[in-house]
């Protein structure tokens, strides 16, 4: 693990129930890290990148730092024969992520991007379903999610979006790797439009994309982190994570904000990382990424934390996905068959930079107000 900041606190969960990984290093910069992560994983804690990539006994390498650092780390993974699970976004320009894509393909390791919550067991279980046939084709994809994501405390960097900052690459990519997963086709057109909402965080707030598929299928995806409207409401308050939500706490986020400084604001960005903050339960719900409805040509598909609603012309069902060893599992699996049998999940480094590529169309048409016409295959 090279990065425990808050990404890797909400990983740890899983991981320390994990049947098919065992985190056995670490390398942080921060002291009160390293002896958080010897204490909850009884691992080696180093404070170089170089003294966790010589260490013998790691297979692969999870990249939870920064989104400017993962290219970098990624192809130094490589040389040194780690396998690579990185953190959505494979990185911000395209040029890093086909760099990282062709050392790892060079140094004939796996790369894998994730978590991304194209890995949620709902969202899984509803491409199975569109797979089986039953359903027939895909239609149309609709997608939403409505939450403070822009209001937590942020880095200066989370605020520049030349640098990854605002909604697009933190959070696009997750909803872009959903509506990729099931349409199942190369995206050949994008039109949107994005929300730059406040002069203090001067960077996307929002977006509003329509993608077309190759094969006709449509995608409307629209992401708020404007922290008023949230759509964990619709979700039976299960939120992102997995964990329940209390309604009462109703504009914390923003609350939270309004007397500090800017570094007040690092410091309590700072003081939820992992060693600093109270390490989370397991969630007793899979993670999700707002309401998702898939419109298939004999049923419509409601995908939820829980379960998954079946919508066909004269009957409704409901089919349960229950949730095992932490809602991360599912790209342990993914990592697990990868390096063990040869069997690379979707979400590889090549196909994520698909995911990369919507998420740069999105900021283009938002800025000349036409439609981005794509043709990667």
């Amino acid at each position: 693990m090279v990065g425990l900041g808050r990404g890797f606190t909400l990983t740890a969960p899983s991981a320390l129930e994990s049947e098919l990984v065992k985190f056995v290093a670490a390398a942080a910069p921060r002291d009160e890290s390293r002896k958080a992560f010897q204490s909850v994983f009884q691992g080696s804690a180093y404070s170089s990148y170089d003294q966790l990539l010589s260490d013998p006994s790691v297979e692969a390498i999870h990249i939870a730092t920064p989104h400017q650092l993962h290219a970098e780390m990624t192809v130094a993974a490589a040389e040194a024969g780690k396998h690579v699970l990185v953190e959505k976004p494979i990185a911000i320009s395209m040029a890093d992520a086909e760099r990282m894509v062709a050392a790892c393909e060079t140094n004939q390791v796996n790369l894998i991007v994730g978590p991304a919550h194209s890995f949620d067991r709902p969202v899984l279980a509803a491409r199975q379903m569109i797979d089986s046939g039953e359903f027939g084709g895909v239609l149309a994809i609709n997608t939403f999610n409505y939450t403070d994501f822009m209001y937590r405390p942020r880095r200066d960097e989370e605020l520049r979006t030349v640098d990854g900052g605002g909604v697009l690459f933190s959070q696009g990519a997750h909803q872009f790797d959903i509506v990729r997963l099931l349409a199942g086709a190369p995206v050949s057109e994008v039109y949107a439009s994005t929300g730059h909402w406040d002069r203090d965080r001067d960077t996307e707030i929002s977006y509003q994309a329509m993608i077309r598929f190759a094969n006709g299928t449509v995608a409307q995806c629209t992401y708020s982190g404007f922290a008023r409207f949230d759509s964990d409401e619709l979700m039976s308050w299960v939120g992102e994570t997995g964990h329940e939500k209390d309604p009462g706490d109703y504009g914390n986020s923003r609350r939270a904000l309004v007397d500090l400084t800017r570094d007040g604001e690092l410091s309590a960005k700072r003081s939820r990382t992992f060693g600093a903050s109270k390490l989370p339960t397991v969630a007793p719900n899979n993670e999700h990424f707002g309401p998702l409805i898939i419109q298939c040509e004999r049923a419509d598909l409601r995908v939820g934390p829980r379960e998954i609603g079946v919508y066909t012309d004269f009957e409704k069902k409901v089919v349960p996905v229950p949730m095992v060893n932490g809602p991360r599992e599912p790209v342990f699996r993914a990592l697990y068959d990868a390096v063990r049998s040869g069997t690379c999940p979707i979400q590889s480094g090549r196909w994520c930079l698909g995911t990369l590529e919507v998420c740069h169309a999105v900021i283009e048409s938002a800025k000349n107000g036409k439609p981005v016409y794509l043709n990667r295959s």
